[in-house]
């Protein structure tokens, strides 16, 4: 099985590009961000601070997390509800930054990702894949932008969905959660030393597309020449 692990910071378009990546080379796609938010979206729903180990933990015996894929497009499950446009709020977002740092959550999530990693050649994108949850990844890729980048590809994307937030906003939760996602004490965000770093400021999608399809097929052949 060929695994391919992509870690970056949030915004950094890692979702669509590793979904448009894995679509073009047959990959099964895994985005275990969304998996967090589910997480942190259950958490909010309860009323509970996500950053609260004492009431997320319990929390996890009673929510069930799923993938699953509708009409060729993954959707995420939480207790059998489609919840795939609820997770994309921003506030959903900063809540699972805050599920993502308790240690246990990460172990709830983890024999998921693991065990769709062993049975397929997958795509995995999210923040600690290439550092912790797949190390053994064949490729490794580090994507990431400037804040400012970040920041106005995300209100794009939230205006396409007809919400208005105020880029300042926007900005100001990417830079806190790129803070609290690289200085969290559990699998804290973080280049893996083998990784290849792809910097997407000056590439549109399908720039950003084909040059981390170029290091994959790259890194894959080496490997298969290497056996």
């Amino acid at each position: 099985m060929i695994n391919v692990a992509i870690d970056g910071p949030s915004g950094a378009g890692k979702s669509s590009i590793a979904k448009q990546i894995a679509s073009k080379l047959g990959y099964v796609y895994v985005d275990t961000g969304a998996l967090y938010r589910t997480v942190g979206l259950a958490a909010v729903r309860s009323g509970f601070d996500p950053k609260d180990s004492g009431k997320v933990v319990p929390m996890l015996d009673f929510i069930k997390v799923e993938l699953r894929y509708v009409d060729g497009e993954q959707r995420v499950f939480l207790n059998g509800e489609d919840v795939s446009e609820d997770i994309r709020l921003p506030e959903v977002s900063m809540a699972a930054s805050g599920v993502s740092a308790i240690p246990e959550v990460r172990a709830f999530l983890f024999d998921l990702q693991r065990n769709i990693a062993a049975e397929s050649n997958c795509l995995m994108d999210g923040r600690d894949i290439g550092t912790v949850v797949l190390p053994n990844a064949d490729v490794k890729i580090f994507l990431t932008a400037s804040p400012e980048v970040r920041a106005e590809r995300r209100q794009k994307q939230l205006k396409e969905k007809g919400i208005d937030e105020p880029y300042e906003n926007i900005l100001s939760d990417i830079i806190k959660r790129d803070y609290d996602d690289s200085h969290r004490e559990t699998a804290p965000l973080k280049q893996a030393e083998d990784a290849v770093l792809v910097v997407t400021d000056n590439l549109d999608f399908d720039g950003s597309v084909q040059a981390v399809i170029d290091i994959i097929k790259e890194k894959t052949q080496a490997r298969q020449e290497q056996q």
